[in-house]
């Protein structure tokens, strides 16, 4: 039997990848082999789909079975987004999840107690502060609203913005101020990447702990964790530079900010943390099990070896 002349598909891991790419007016497609993305002349761009976490799809782009199909394979998100950025579905699952983590996520977020304790963890990493004891989630809600409010008003003053409050209307995009453009812009870019942690870490969007009622709601609770540390202080600078296209700009300072900082690297282990402060053990993996469509790649050296 004749040895294959090309080795088999070996996923590239997420935190390992390019954080985002948008793409506006084009066909995406699957021709010779490669992904690629085809405009009105027929002037082919080629994407390294397997190394990218998210393709953030703007208005006039169109996806064939095929592209679709290989973006699933390969573990890239395709997201669809509005005008400027602002999303409005989503498609594709990267990783293959499995039931297990799915059924420890449920486990924990029907607990009342161990629901309180992954909400009160999720308070602490993103405030680098304890919350107040004896506090139910709506009354942690509300704390943190109040936090909230408060850091916009620091970084629109630190930044020079003149600001009001949190506001905007998806189907009214230019009504918004421009700060509330950017952060819209700003976090949609962040939302995309956490979904996509989120489904290759095999738990599933819509299972919340603060949000709830939503189908990304354990999305918006990771990027929450994570937002005023990288994309809020973005959406600030770049509103107060006042640029010809606010969108683009924040897209790219954006996807810049995620480099820097390595946050596809602190994404899922800090899933792991936030969900093992619940106190429930998570499941051990059956022999029989699917193993992660995109795992970490194995070190050459033994236990110990830095790599």
């Amino acid at each position: 039997m004749t040895e294959p002349v090309l080795p088999s598909l070996s996923p590239i891991s997420i935190k390992e990848r390019v954080s985002l790419a948008f793409i506006e007016r084009g066909n995406l497609d699957v021709l010779d082999g490669a992904f690629v993305v085809i405009d009105v002349t027929g002037v082919r761009t080629h994407i390294p789909v397997g190394g990218v976490t998210c393709l953030m799809l703007e208005p006039g782009t169109r996806v064939s079975h095929a592209a679709a199909a290989m973006a699933a394979r390969v573990g890239c998100l395709l997201v669809w987004v509005g005008e400027a950025g602002v999303r409005l579905y989503s498609s594709g699952q990267p990783g293959g999840a499995r039931s297990d983590r799915l059924l420890y996520q449920a486990k924990l977020a029907l607990d009342e107690n161990a629901r309180l304790r992954v909400v009160r963890k999720m308070y602490a990493m993103r405030f680098q502060d304890e919350p107040p004891a004896k506090r139910s989630i709506q009354q942690l809600r509300g704390i943190e609203g109040v936090r909230v409010r408060k850091i916009y008003e620091l970084l629109a003053k630190r930044y020079g913005v003149e600001w009001k409050h949190r506001e905007y209307d998806a189907r009214k995009w230019e009504s918004g101020d421009l700060p509330n453009r950017c952060l819209s812009s700003a976090t949609a870019c962040l939302y995309g990447i956490s979904e996509a942690a989120v489904l290759a870490a095999g738990y599933a969007p819509a299972i919340g702990f603060i949000h709830t009622g939503k189908p990304l709601s354990f999305v918006y609770d990771i990027a929450d964790v994570f937002k005023f540390d990288t994309v809020v202080p973005v959406a600030f600078k770049i509103a107060a530079q006042k640029p010809a296209n606010p969108e683009q700009e924040v897209r790219h300072a954006c996807r810049e900010v995620f480099r820097t900082t390595k946050l596809l690297m602190r994404i899922i282990p800090a899933i792991e943390e936030m969900l093992a402060a619940g106190g429930i053990p998570a499941p051990e993996e059956p022999e029989y099990a699917v193993k992660p469509a995109i795992p970490n790649k194995e070190g050459l050296g033994d236990d110990g070896h830095r790599a």
